[in-house]
């Protein structure tokens, strides 16, 4: 049966775009040599490393032409329990931030630049939460 999810993100510039999930957000990692460029050092930004991401939800939202919004596709949000202090971490390990955390209706949200890709939601929620729910079995 299904045990995680894996999470893709398409890069300009790998090395740095692991770098911001190793030294900015400090999530844990792995390295897998295997898929690393020769030569590299497992746990260095250049090898192929896959991030514990931690616990997950899934929400299904419907597709808003009016705001551009109106293609299929995928985003990803990080979930935080007090945006001020979480910004205010972040951006003295690096971070770098589109604005200010505002009030988006389901959350006050801030938006971090990743270097080589696109950027990520992170917000404080006002909704229902699923990522603690048990797992069925």
């Amino acid at each position: 049966m299904l045990t995680a999810i894996h999470t893709l993100i398409y890069s300009s510039d790998p090395p740095a775009t692991r770098a911001f999930f190793r030294d900015v957000l400090q999530w844990p990692f792995v390295s897998d040599a295997a898929s690393s460029e020769p030569g590299n050092d497992p746990g260095d930004a250049a090898s192929w490393l896959i991030f514990g991401t931690g616990p997950s939800e899934l929400g299904v939202h419907p597709l808003m032409p009016s705001d551009g919004r109106g293609t299929p596709r995928h985003e990803i949000s990080l979930v935080c329990d007090d945006i001020a202090a979480t910004v205010a971490e972040l951006t003295a390990r690096g971070a770098r931030f589109r604005g200010e955390p505002e009030d988006r209706g389901y959350g006050i949200a801030a938006d971090v630049e990743v270097p080589g890709t696109n950027d990520i939601q992170i917000y404080e929620p006002r909704h229902t939460v699923a990522y603690d729910l048990p797992r069925n079995a």
